[in-house]
């Protein structure tokens, strides 16, 4: 059984890997699928599947970034943030090389995609339910499945398993929607709801918000340009994004 202090094997920021771990953990493979997203400007955002739910970013954990990470939680901590729809799914981060399996998780449950019933992440999503987000991570780290489902989704990449770098820099977060906690209140009909942009990485506190968003795929391109483009070497970042329907066939 796996614990908390195991180190998995890194996932790639690759959407075949992607795609093998949510289908494997229950993801219709007719309703969406993960895809890549090749750059930021929008000629390239315009190349992604349309209706994009969420977006998953792979980057280094350079000093700069780790930095004022640490200063925006205690920035948090300390004086609040707009508040968060309380619906929203995150969960901390304890075991070591898992961030790609909770950067998935994080993708999946907090979209409109349907689970396939009894499927490994429709179980742990309602067993997750009331749980603190400590708890929710000691029952990842407890559930052999997903270390099965991560390892084989590891073993499936571009780069050999057995010679990876299990003291990997790289490191993932998510990027999905939720409700403006005030149109919730005033309970506004779908179509004036007041989106916001919500960053999930499960190293930091909890989730984070990143302004109004009107359509998720630029503004969550938007704030990586701004932020993370910035503060890192772009060659070392990649985004994949959550879209609906099947993998095309080019």
């Amino acid at each position: 059984m796996p614990e908390e202090t195991d180190r998995w094997i890194p996932l790639e920021s690759n959407p075949e890997v992607f795609n093998d771990w949510a289908y494997a953990a229950g993801l219709n493979e007719y309703q969406a699928h993960f895809e890549d997203v090749f750059g930021l400007d929008d000629a390239l955002l315009a190349m992604v599947t349309p209706g994009a739910k969420a977006v998953c970013l792979c980057f280094p954990c350079t000093e700069t970034i780790e930095t004022k990470a640490r200063e925006e939680d205690a920035r948090i901590k300390e004086t609040g943030q707009q508040p968060i729809d309380p619906a929203v799914f995150w969960m901390k981060q304890t075991i070591p090389n898992a961030c790609g399996t909770m950067a998935l998780i994080h993708a999946l449950s907090d979209s409109d995609v349907t689970l396939i019933p009894e499927s490994p992440l429709a179980k742990f999503i309602d067993e997750c339910k009331g749980k603190t987000p400590l708890e929710r991570s000691k029952l990842l780290a407890t559930t052999p499945l997903f270390a099965s489902i991560h390892s084989s989704a590891a073993m499936a990449g571009q780069t050999d398993a057995s010679t990876a770098d299990m003291q990997t820099t790289l490191h993932f977060t998510a990027f999905v929607r939720a409700p403006a906690v005030s149109a919730l209140a005033h309970e506004q009909t779908a179509k004036n709801v007041e989106w916001r942009l919500i960053e999930l990485d499960g190293r930091r506190e909890g989730p984070i918000d990143r302004g109004k968003c009107s359509d998720l795929l630029k503004d969550a391109a938007s704030y990586v340009d701004r932020f993370y483009v910035s503060h890192a070497n772009s060659m070392q970042l990649s985004m994949v994004a959550l879209c609906p329907g099947p993998i095309p066939s080019f």
